[in-house]
């Protein structure tokens, strides 16, 4: 029997907001975007991945709303690996994602931390062949 995580959730303020800062400044495609009666179904991911993808779930009530940019408790939450960290970190950068430090050269991979629109903390890295 064959399983994998295909989707996880990330809970956002609205849904248009998060699809245009995944899309245009992270260079995701958007693959879904399907209404629900009031809700929608929003699902995006990195060009090209057969990864892992992310459902933007709108928040609905206080409790989700005060886990919005802290679902990890203020930890690097997702990794956003590339081939070419270096292209990757100029064109995210020019675009304006906030990098919360100067990309490190570690001894697993080139390595900076992003915050997203809502403050979740992300690693872009590049790592090293083993």
């Amino acid at each position: 029997m064959a399983r994998s995580i295909t989707t996880v959730t990330l809970v956002v303020r609205e849904y248009d907001a998060a699809i245009a800062y995944y899309c245009d400044l992270l260079d995701f495609t958007l693959l879904e975007d399907t209404p629900l009666g009031g809700k929608r179904w929003v699902v995006v991911a990195p060009r090209e991945s057969r990864g892992v993808r992310l459902l933007l779930a709108r928040a609905d009530g206080p409790e989700q709303e005060a886990a919005i940019g802290r679902q990890a408790g203020g930890r690097v939450m997702l990794f956003l690996q590339t081939d070419d960290f270096a292209a990757d970190f100029a064109a995210m950068t020019a675009k304006g994602v906030q990098f919360l430090e100067a990309p490190r050269h570690e001894p697993y991979g080139s390595v900076a931390v992003f915050a997203d629109l809502y403050g979740n903390r992300w690693d872009l890295i590049e790592a090293r062949p083993l």
